[in-house]
């Protein structure tokens, strides 16, 4: 039965889905559509509020589906949605490969057999009824005139909020350092997670979430090194706080202190960064934080023009467990990036996506000089910030007792690293190699060696 109108409507679980799934059939909300019209497949990428795309896949022929979203309807409103789009316009879909992700999809679901055909009852739902746009209302200049009243009163009362939780933490902060960081680092959990709470309570929400994770960061390092760290975070957290104070309306400086902005805000933004260019996926960092969020930073370096590098943040409820990432470690494709406005660009979002060609693109060259150059120059200009990717030149890896180090060829720079890779990498010779410094120790994403790409972080 070939797929119309009738057939999505008796597909879909409820009206309100239909009504969610409207929602989703614009063009900019899919950076990726695509279509195998000898498979009757059509697959998508949904970009949500998150860094990760929803991968969605249906069959056209018998109308089976799957999404990587956490979605307890079937089908959810991203498989509605790709669907109408593809009804509606089948022609805006691009032919393609089927990817790998497809395919082990096919695998799976045609060992237990195809999907059933829908009853083409409707049952109260309507596609006509999703699509009606709400009614345009009359101008009533004193209703906009108390929206705007509402709005400025709510900005005045979280400024409000956010000056009292600045106050709080700086005051925390000198009381640490008053009683002696002795005593903080034998009590830092329970510390930092009261102070965290009163931030939230001033909507300083991601200043609560830097102070939560401190202790789990601490714990991490040696006893030596504990004491410093402390020190240099709570420094910067410091400059931080008298930054914004200088600036409060400073986008960058309220995205570090509060929450960021939407990422349709960041679309409409127009003088927001836009980058076209190929990328390769050069790590991923996945950590589960004391919040219950999930963080998935994903790291991308640019093989163009631009920001040498870019990260992908997206933050998921621990409770919807783990969730299929839309990138794979050394996937190339093109794809227009918009930057969060920053004085050193870094966060971005996905507009578009194409596959990449049919050969990879080489790496850039690696900066000349101080590998660590990039580093001191981000902390010039926004000193409250922690990590930093960097491209680092020709190298090795060695073991010096439980530590591990990269040397560059000329034995002119070494750096510490930590999580050491695989022990066969040792005294392997590395071209490139993509890594994060955090102003202690590398963390080591992925290398371009003789032998070709290889993976440090898995």
């Amino acid at each position: 039965m070939p797929l119309t109108h009738d057939v999505i409507t008796a597909l879909a679980p409820d009206q309100s889905s239909l009504k969610a799934a409207n929602g989703l059939t614009k063009a900019s909300k899919w950076p990726l559509r695509e279509i195998s019209t000898a498979d009757q497949l059509i697959w998508g990428e949904c970009q949500g509020s998150g860094a990760n795309p929803y991968r969605t896949v249906v069959d056209t022929g018998d109308h089976g589906y799957k999404c990587t979203c956490p979605s307890r309807k079937f089908p959810c409103k991203h498989a509605l949605a790709l669907m109408w789009m593809y009804v509606d316009d089948p022609q805006a879909f691009q032919q393609g490969n089927v990817p790998e992700w497809v395919n082990d999809w096919l695998g799976r679901r045609r060992t237990s057999g195809a999907a059933t055909k829908p009853e083409l009852s409707r049952t109260g739902k309507s596609l006509t009824a999703a699509r009606i746009p709400v009614a345009e209302k009359t101008e009533d200049p004193q209703a906009e005139s108390r929206r705007k009243a509402a709005a400025e009163k709510r900005e005045k009362d979280t400024r409000a909020a956010l000056i009292a939780a600045a106050d709080d933490l700086e005051q925390w902060i000198a009381d640490q350092l008053r009683t002696g960081l002795a005593g903080f680092l034998d009590d830092c959990s329970n510390r930092c997670r009261a102070i965290a709470a009163r931030l939230v309570d001033g909507k300083a929400q991601a200043l609560a979430g830097r102070l939560d994770e401190l202790p789990a960061r601490i714990i991490k390092l040696p006893t030596e090194e504990r004491l410093e760290t402390v020190l240099q975070e709570l420094g910067k957290i410091v400059l931080l706080l008298r930054a914004w104070r200088s600036a409060p309306e400073d986008k960058e400086l309220r995205r570090a202190i509060s929450t960021s902005e939407t990422r349709d805000s960041l679309i409409d933004n127009q003088d927001a960064l836009k980058v076209t260019s190929r990328w390769e996926v050069v790590g991923e960092d996945i950590s589960t934080r004391r919040d219950g969020l999930v963080s998935q930073a994903t790291w991308l370096m640019n093989l163009g023009k631009g920001p040498a590098f870019a990260v992908l943040l997206d933050y998921i409820p621990a409770s919807l467990g783990k969730r299929a990432s839309a990138f794979a470690p050394g996937e190339q494709f093109e794809a227009e990036l918009i930057f969060y406005p920053a004085r050193a660009p870094l966060r971005a979002v996905l507009a578009t996506r194409q596959p990449g060609g049919e050969n990879d693109l080489p790496w850039p060259a690696a900066p000349e000089g101080d590998p660590l150059q990039p580093f001191l120059i981000q902390q010039d200009i926004a000193p409250w910030t922690s990590e930093t990717p960097l491209l680092l030149p020709n190298g090795r890896l060695f073991r010096s007792g439980k530590a591990v180090w990269w040397q560059s060829s000329d034995e002119a720079h070494t750096l510490p690293v930590q999580d050491a890779p695989a022990q066969q990498f040792a005294g392997m010779e590395l071209n490139q190699t993509a890594a994060l410094w955090d102003g202690r120790r590398l963390r080591l994403f992925s290398a371009r060696t003789d032998w070709g790409r290889v993976q440090l972080d898995d």
